[in-house]
């Protein structure tokens, strides 16, 4: 029988074999890690819930500086201008003035006036309220983070009966 030989450089691992399977199991840790550290922290926001938390503690409080906008839903002219100017006298920064649209179309159509909280705290649109005389009921929800501004003041037909026109501090 011949016997066969087997040449000894066969059986040295290849170095750059050994190299990048360590480097793919590297990898493949590293990414088993990312995926249990992803799946736990989905698991703790579904499970605690901080959300609900966050809107607790900002809602009790009113901004030291209120920006605002005052639309004229009236119709009557110059109204706005004498809002703003009382407002601004109270230390409100009115950032903007204009007419009441709805889908792109002013409307003078509002027969009460009411106030709009922006950005989801509450106590700045009772704070601007409460400094024209306007009733709590009046006060809406309308959720933008897109714009800017904490209030707006839309002005209805009532507007006669409200601070500003009577003169009440």
């Amino acid at each position: 029988m011949a016997k066969r030989r087997v040449k000894k450089s066969e059986n040295k691992p290849d170095i750059k074999d050994t190299t990048v399977n360590i480097f793919y199991n590297l990898i493949i840790f590293f990414l088993v890690v990312l995926i249990v550290y992803l799946s736990y922290s989905a698991y703790l926001k579904i499970v605690q819930n901080p959300a609900k938390e966050i809107k607790e503690e900002k809602k009790e409080v009113a901004a030291e500086i209120i920006q605002l906008d005052v639309l004229n839903g009236c119709g009557v002219s110059g109204v706005a201008d004498r809002f703003t100017d009382f407002l601004r006298a109270h230390d409100f920064d009115v950032v903007e003035l204009g007419n009441y649209t709805v889908k792109g179309k002013i409307n003078y159509n509002v027969d009460e006036t009411f106030v709009i909280d922006r950005i989801g705290n509450k106590a700045n649109a009772i704070k601007v309220a409460e400094a024209l005389g306007i009733e709590q009921v009046k006060i809406i929800q309308q959720i933008n983070e897109n714009y800017f501004l904490d209030v707006s003041l839309v002005i209805g037909k009532d507007y006669y009966k409200l601070k500003p026109i009577i003169g009440s501090e």
